[in-house]
């Protein structure tokens, strides 16, 4: 089985780590602004506009917060194929995956042709 050379390795794997810190500080930054994460919210005696405005935001929030965790859940497993050696081959038919879907899509685990067929 035919591999990435251990420089483009190198290189994907620093990537991928200043992603994983990117979208870290992108959920710390939203959890703090989550109107939800105020401890004296649920003392105070808003308005029952306020208060729904407070609960679709924290919606929001939760939201995004969510799917960067997914984000973050797919680059680390993408870390752990880097370390595995299996990193960039097709977890469906074992193949792989062509460099300009793992350049747009670096947590890719599926080649083009398993993906499209998965869509069907």
């Amino acid at each position: 089985m035919q591999s990435f050379p251990s420089e483009v390795l190198k290189g994907i794997r620093e990537h991928l780590e200043e992603e994983k810190k990117r979208v870290l500080a992108r959920i710390n930054e939203l959890s703090v602004q989550d109107p939800f994460s105020d401890p004296e919210r649920t003392n105070d005696n808003a308005a029952s506009d306020a208060e729904a405005s407070e609960e679709s935001s924290h919606d929001r929030f939760a939201a995004l917060i969510a799917q960067l965790k997914q984000q973050l859940s797919d680059i680390e497993a993408a870390l752990s194929r880097v370390t595995r050696g299996t990193y960039g081959f097709c977890s469906k038919c074992g193949e792989m995956i062509d460099t300009d879907r793992l350049s747009i899509l670096p947590t890719a685990i599926l080649c083009l042709s398993c993906e499209k067929k998965k869509a069907k």
